[in-house]
């Protein structure tokens, strides 16, 4: 069950339909997952999986959103944001797995892109494809690399527009949270602005934090059984029907660590903390025979943009707690066993 089942709020504002990022207009969320023992001993285990968050329903490529990153704390291995923050925009869906499946799951996605594009690399350039990671290796046996290239095409094939699953699915499979299952995690919220509303979102793949560093303690039924990992890491995308620019998205990215910290994270030594943030609208096109272009963003001294700052840090709060609710406790490699966050009843 999500954090407000369990009658927790977190923030002032209206969540939304669903309070899931693909409450964001044609915003879409699919999962692939890999549960299974390797070998006859069962000592290694699949315990991972790879996540597709896709802009829109239309061509990526042909039909860019603007879009930024921001590094919280750079210890992560992604792919393709030294192009989106260069040139502001989109043009690939995000990706999200462990991090030895980085590769695979590039190879995966391109091939998706360029088979629905047959001009890239010939007529037209390259495609700068995105894909972020955390580590799973507590749970799974990442050097087994078991993802492969047709497990991200899955992911794609399969994402949805309705309420995204979220716990220890997907790229979430084999992630812990301050000692407890963590993973996929969504919330959103909805801004008014005079006579027009409008949505943000967030998807987090929660892999971070001690026992003791959590926010929340009040929420815990008893301690339970607590298994120490790494610093770890999160991945957080922001999707949005604002009318923002890519330098006002980076200004969205930056107030998630807001979110965060209040979770009790401080971005440790070890922990890759990393935001991708794109609008649905201003779409630009990949071939247009204009010089100019026009397009509509929201003013900076005007109370919605303090509005959209104060919502992306609570649904991104929100998310990281409801990667928690979400969670069952899971076993993975070496009969390791990672349990559900022992809410109060």
């Amino acid at each position: 069950m999500k954090i407000r089942d369990r009658n927790i709020t977190i923030g002032k504002f209206q969540t939304g339909e669903n309070n899931c990022i693909t409450d964001v207009q044609d915003v879409s969320v699919g999962h692939v997952t890999l549960d299974y023992p390797i070998g006859d001993e069962e000592k290694e285990y699949a315990c991972t999986g790879v996540t597709a968050i896709l802009p829109h329903s239309g061509n990526f490529f042909k039909e860019k959103v603007p879009a930024a990153s921001y590094v919280i704390n750079g210890f992560g291995k992604t792919t393709g944001l030294v192009q989106v923050n260069e040139l502001g925009h989109l043009e690939s869906p995000i990706m999200l797995t462990n991090t030895f499946s980085v590769p695979a799951v590039t190879e995966g996605t391109l091939k998706y892109m360029l088979e629905d594009n047959k001009d890239i690399g010939e007529s037209t350039g390259t495609i700068n494809i995105v894909v972020g990671e955390c580590n799973d290796s507590y749970l799974n046996s990442i050097r087994q690399m078991q993802l492969k290239p047709a497990h991200a095409l899955e992911a794609i094939e399969k994402a949805s527009n309705d309420p995204a699953l979220e716990g220890a699915i997907g790229a979430g499979k084999g992630m812990v949270c301050f000692g407890y299952k963590g993973g996929i995690g969504t919330s959103s919220r909805k801004v008014e602005n005079g006579d027009v509303e409008y949505t943000i979102g967030t998807l987090v793949l929660s892999n971070f934090g001690k026992k003791e560093d959590f926010s929340y303690h009040f929420l815990k039924e008893d301690e339970g059984e607590i298994n120490e990992t790494s610093d770890g890491s999160i991945m957080i995308v922001v999707a949005t029907d604002a009318p923002l620019s890519d330098r006002q998205l980076l200004r969205i990215s930056k107030r998630c660590s807001v979110g965060l910290a209040r979770t009790g994270s401080h971005y440790s030594h070890g922990s890759g903390d990393i935001v991708i943030a794109f609008s649905t609208l201003n779409k630009t096109l990949h071939n247009s025979e204009g010089t100019y272009e026009e397009t509509i963003q929201l003013r900076e001294d005007k109370s919605i943009m303090n509005d959209l700052f104060a919502a992306v840090a609570e649904a991104t709060e929100e998310a990281i707690l409801n990667s928690l609710s979400q969670a069952e406790t899971t076993t993975g490699k070496h009969g390791r066993i990672v349990r559900s966050f022992p809410f109060k009843k």
